[in-house]
């Protein structure tokens, strides 16, 4: 199991607390935290106001705040829990709607004006951004692009989306779906994503909990036994994996530089090759009704 004071998971500043760690961990002050949603298509979450990139949050999640200093707010995410920071002026502490639907391509675009050949300004988004689809039609959703004291239309390809509480009937499809993505250590989008964070995205689609990182999955999940099966993960130091067949599995990693399929037999090789040991666990997120 996962160190439940792991700095990680824990809404402490030292100073400020969430309120539910009352009891747990000693604070000056305990405060109620705020549902903010993200604004900018993708954010970091920082170890620190100045720090490191731990993970990523992206357009339409909520980041519950906790604490704000020196231009950042300091929470933690709705999705799994994860403590860091955040630019201020990335969040909204008051969005206008909540978000219907979700992006389920591994991309797309908004843009001003609907239709193919219709000229306008264009905003990528990556796999899972949250929106409010307002209407359709033609191929087009209308969506609401809010900005804080200005909402205003952009529109969207149908297809590219899916309703916000979809899920995905297969977790490694999701994973497949994401192939090629350039690799990012503490990427949570479809613009760069590591390891951790392809598991949980393919997972989260399905229906399951998962949290953040690496070693906090490979503590979230049983132990698997026999051959390797679709949708389970394998765990080295500091890595994970999800099998798609019982030969190959697909990944985010440095040595690809993308979310790529290898052989399994070939990843255990070149792994242990390079120093970073061997498989750690084999385990099997549960699925179907448990989801």
């Amino acid at each position: 199991m996962a160190d439940p004071l792991d700095r990680r998971l824990i809404a402490s500043t030292g100073k400020v607390a969430a309120d539910h760690l009352r009891g747990v961990v000693e604070a000056e002050t305990y405060v109620t935290p705020a549902a903010y949603r993200v604004a900018m298509v993708v954010t970091d979450l920082l170890s620190a106001p100045t720090g490191a990139r731990d993970r990523q949050l992206v357009r339409g999640e909520i980041f519950h705040v906790v604490h704000k200093e020196m231009g950042m707010a300091f929470g933690y995410a709705d999705r799994d829990g994860y403590v860091g920071w955040v630019d201020i002026g990335d969040v909204l502490s008051h969005p206008k709607q909540t978000p219907t639907h979700r992006v389920s391509a591994a991309r797309t675009y908004a843009k001003s004006t609907p239709g193919l050949k219709i000229m306008g300004l264009v905003t990528p988004l990556p796999y899972g951004t949250r929106l409010v689809v307002l209407s359709e039609e033609d191929g087009w959703s209308r969506i609401a692009w809010d900005g804080g004291r200005i909402t205003r239309d952009l529109y969207v390809p149908s297809g590219h989306l899916s309703a916000v509480d979809t899920i995905e009937p297969d977790a490694a499809a999701v994973a497949e779906r994401l192939i090629g993505t350039p690799y990012l250590w503490g990427g949570n989008s479809s613009f760069g994503l590591d390891c951790s964070g392809l598991v949980q995205a393919a997972l989260h689609a399905a229906g399951l909990d998962c949290p953040g990182d690496s070693d906090l999955q490979e503590a979230a999940f049983e132990e698997a036994s026999g051959t390797y099966q679709r949708g389970d993960l394998l765990f080295w130091k500091g890595h994970v994996a999800m099998v798609t067949d019982a030969n190959t599995l697909i990944h985010a990693n440095a040595h690809h530089m993308a979310v790529a399929y290898e052989p399994i037999a070939e990843a255990i090789a070149r792994i242990a090759a390079q120093g970073d040991g061997p498989v750690t666990s084999h385990k099997r997120p549960t699925y179907g009704d448990a989801a």
